[in-house]
């Protein structure tokens, strides 16, 4: 379980095939502090650390993983969302994520605010039950608050600190971006939906 703070940037330093899998090596400040066989958030996706060096580890995305998120689009060069698994021992400051990414969306505009960015994101329209306004969603692993929902869209506000510690200030028109609905909407549409 994660809460979507991210706790720092990685960048991506190599990518290879291994069947249908992906093999991701990340070079972070976090690398001396993980183990083998941890769970990471990366870009608000959870994968299991396989190798870790003085500064620098790997991860695999399995072919679910590619087909469901854009873990399958990073290269070289780009930085990562990351954060580690959340100890229940403490405060939870975003929202519980679980790292399991229900979608991909497009971001369709970005505006300056005069000191905050609005974002404008397309989802698709069968996850409308989910996202609710004022409600929380993780987008790349970032726990926010979303508003002016429709069926189809919606925007959120980043703040400076926000925009300068995640890798959100790289999303542009057209870029693909990891969607993760909130948990508790997930289990009550389930039971409606098993009541209906």
């Amino acid at each position: 379980m994660f809460t979507g703070i991210i706790e720092s940037l990685g960048e991506v330093i190599a990518t290879r095939q291994e069947g249908t899998n992906m093999v991701i090596t990340i070079r972070s400040s976090l690398a001396p502090a993980l183990k083998i066989d941890q769970s990471v958030s990366h870009n608000g996706v959870c994968l299991t650390v396989t190798r870790v060096d003085s500064n620098t580890y790997d991860i695999v995305a399995v072919a679910e993983t590619l087909l469901k998120s854009n873990i399958g689009q990073l290269a070289p060069g780009q930085k990562v969302n990351l954060e580690r698994a959340m100890v229940f021992n403490g405060r939870i400051d975003g929202h519980l994520v679980q790292g399991h990414v229900d979608s991909t969306g497009e971001c369709i505009s970005c505006t300056p605010q005069d000191g905050s960015w609005e974002y404008r994101f397309r989802y698709p329209e069968q996850f409308a039950a989910l996202v609710v306004e004022k409600g929380s969603i993780c987008l790349n692993g970032i726990s926010l608050t979303i508003y002016n929902v429709t069926n189809t869209e919606f925007s959120i506000a980043v703040i400076p600190y926000t925009y300068e510690h995640t890798n959100i200030s790289a999303v542009q028109p057209g870029h693909t971006i990891n969607l993760e609905f909130d948990i508790l909407g997930k289990y009550v549409a389930r039971q409606l939906a098993a009541k209906s």
